[in-house]
């Protein structure tokens, strides 16, 4: 299963999210770090990713090619990220057949109402249980 894990800015959320699939222990996930700079690719590959990739035309291109996308809610929201998150990347996230995870961060002026007090390790801890899910019902 090939699992892209998109993020910008620093990666921090896409490294986590990185950390927790490797705690899964799958040798059938395959986990791609797509980031908007070079930054949050290498902070997402030295969190454990198998492969990275940077930019625009990767982000869009790998959105076709793997079975689940995880990353913050942002990267559907064009112009998000202070802009990192183009037209074109959003668009190509949200039109791809892959399943998407989105992490419910209030971030980039979107406010999910009803979630401001969760926490990260609230988030994580869901998205950990919800892998756990798909990979049985692999």
């Amino acid at each position: 299963m090939k699992i892209a894990v998109i993020d910008g800015m620093g990666g921090g959320i896409g490294s986590q999210a990185v950390q927790i699939l490797k705690s899964l222990n799958s040798n059938d996930l395959e986990i791609i770090a797509l980031g908007t700079n070079s930054q949050a690719t290498s902070n997402m590959l030295r969190a454990g990713a198998h492969e990275g990739a940077t930019g625009e035309n990767a982000i869009s291109w790998m959105c076709q090619k793997v079975d689940i996308i995880i990353g913050p809610l942002a990267i559907v929201a064009s112009n998000s990220m202070m802009g990192e998150i183009s037209p074109k990347i959003s668009e190509a996230i949200a039109s791809s057949p892959a399943r998407k995870l989105l992490l419910p961060v209030s971030k980039c002026n979107i406010d999910i109402i009803g979630l401001e007090s969760l926490q990260f390790k609230t988030i994580f801890n869901e998205l950990e249980i919800k892998m756990k899910k798909i990979l049985r019902e692999k």
